[in-house]
């Protein structure tokens, strides 16, 4: 599209519509990636870390980028050099380069702590490979403080936690991810819903006990683009990753659910399924008792046996016991 179409059609938008943006004021998401001249990983990256805002879309077809949004970006010092460099993101060995060390040794830091991931992905051989910004690392390398972590023997303390097992990756992108939708998150029960996401379902049980309060939280569980399918090989590792593991990180998880599960209802309760309307009593007229041995029948049908007559009809269910029996258990 030519820049004199596009800006026609922004100020036709904006001269349309006012308030929150609405469709023709804003774009789909893989439409704005174009726009910024990204692939969409680079984008979705973007989005993550607060370099391109997003608006919810009015029609409930999830989240877009206003033409607005789109020009501030765009008018950035360096566009669109300076924003890929932004979201530009590099695996172990390329980030062990930047930082001027081993594979090894960059492995230990990331363990640590000490640089952290901020995506991920399962391979085809079931190995995890954490990502990193590419302009975290570059930060890290030249800060004076951290020249002794990349030179030399690892400090004594440090070489303990690693002796003892410590991996600090997981725990440091759901810290990151936790930050993201939290941002994100549009009301109340969104937030909930965040939260919940990172617990155990058994732990999530335990604090929100009401089934429908669950069902609630469980829809509004954030997507991950990428995530690998329920009944993959790659599921049971992905599902490690994104559930708290450690037991003060599953305590804090507790406190803050059970805190936004208050804020929550106050804010509006649950959906719940509605009752439908009782149904009306049906009114049979009283028939004349049949004289002995004779049939009793409706005019135009077969004679009836008296004995058939005087059963009774089955009834409906009526009210609550045929909304029990229709319910979502």
């Amino acid at each position: 599209m030519s820049g004199h179409t596009m800006t026609s059609t922004r100020a036709e938008a904006v001269g349309t519509f006012t308030g929150r943006a609405s469709r023709r004021s804003s774009l789909a998401l893989s439409r704005a990636a174009q726009e910024l001249d990204l692939k969409r990983g680079e984008f979705d990256l973007a989005v993550r870390l607060g370099r391109v805002r997003t608006i919810l879309d009015e029609g409930g077809g999830g989240r877009r980028v206003t033409y607005a949004e789109i020009d501030r970006v765009r008018a950035e010092q360096g566009f669109p050099e300076a924003l890929r460099e932004r979201v530009e993101t590099v695996g172990t060995r390329d980030g062990a380069a930047l930082l001027g060390v081993t594979p090894g040794r960059f492995t230990r830091l990331a363990r640590l702590g000490l640089v952290v991931p901020v995506n991920w992905y399962v391979n085809r051989y079931r190995a995890v490979v954490w990502l990193y910004l590419a302009e975290e690392l570059r930060q890290f390398a030249s800060a004076p403080e951290n020249a002794r972590l990349l030179t030399g023997r690892t400090p004594e303390g440090l070489r303990g936690q690693l002796e003892a097992g410590v991996d600090l990756r997981p725990r440091n992108w759901r810290g990151r991810h936790f930050g993201f939708e939290l941002r994100q998150a549009e009301d109340p029960w969104a937030k909930a819903a965040v939260v919940a996401s990172l617990l155990d379902p058994v732990q999530t049980a335990e604090i929100v006990r009401d089934p429908y309060e669950r069902g609630h939280l469980d829809r509004l569980r954030p997507a991950r683009r990428g995530q690998p399918a329920p009944d993959s090989p790659a599921a049971p590792i992905a599902a490690r990753i994104m559930t708290a593991q450690d037991s003060d990180e599953i305590d804090w998880l507790r406190a803050e659910l059970a805190q936004a599960l208050i804020e929550a209802r106050r804010h509006r309760p649950a959906p719940r399924p509605t009752p439908g309307p009782p149904d009306a009593q049906l009114t049979v007229p009283a028939r004349s008792p049949a004289p002995c041995g004779e049939a009793v029948g409706v005019p135009g049908s077969a004679p009836l046996d008296q004995a058939s007559a005087m059963r009774p009809e089955p009834t409906r269910p009526r009210g609550m016991l045929g909304w029990i029996r229709r319910r979502d258990t």
